[in-house]
């Protein structure tokens, strides 16, 4: 499908894309289009693109074409997609700790839009980092426990419960000890 959509052929075109566009977010694809992984990507990004034209415009970059960009931003990846609004990039928390890009060819056409929403959303408040609306850690099969910070609970990253058998008690307390330079 990536013959449906917008290719930069250019490192000043691309620049010109992410500089012209001001009330949009720039979603670019950097890959190869016979690249199954892109190919995969370029799907789904063709199923949303007439859902979300409102609010985001996509453009598909050829890494061989442009390398100008290869460097800048890691693309080592076979399909790497970036955020960009109003000239500014777009971090996004995906729970992976690659918070620059997707890196990976997403699935499902919903899960996308609710990635671009969550970012359009962010930009428009002047956020430069915003909070992936599902957490993509347990793709690459990890289990890891971070605190969360509003509620005091600890939580398994990829789920939305607390741990089972960790009180409030037992993490304030053990807040107050790593605060206090102590490990009990």
């Amino acid at each position: 499908m990536s013959f449906m959509l917008p290719h930069l052929h250019s490192g000043w075109a691309v620049d010109q894309a992410i500089l012209s566009e001001e009330e949009r977010l720039v979603c670019i694809r950097f890959g190869h289009d016979y690249d199954p992984e892109c190919m995969k990507m370029d799907e789904i990004l063709y199923s949303v693109a007439e859902e979300i034209k409102s609010f985001c415009i996509i453009y598909l970059v050829d890494v061989k074409e442009v390398p100008d960009f290869n460097t800048m931003y890691e693309l080592y990846d076979p399909v790497t997609v970036m955020f960009f609004f109003r000239n500014k990039h777009m971090m996004i928390d995906l729970g992976t700790g690659n918070n620059n890009k997707v890196n990976w060819a997403m699935n499902d056409k919903q899960e996308f839009i609710d990635i671009l929403e969550t970012i359009y959303r962010g930009a428009r408040k002047g956020r430069g980092l915003v909070i992936s609306p599902k957490d993509y850690c347990t793709k690459y099969g990890t289990e890891a426990v971070r605190p969360v910070p509003r509620c005091g609970t600890a939580r398994r990253v990829g789920s939305r419960r607390p741990l089972q058998g960790i009180g409030r008690a037992a993490v304030d307390s053990w807040v107050f000890a790593s605060r206090q330079g102590r490990r009990d």
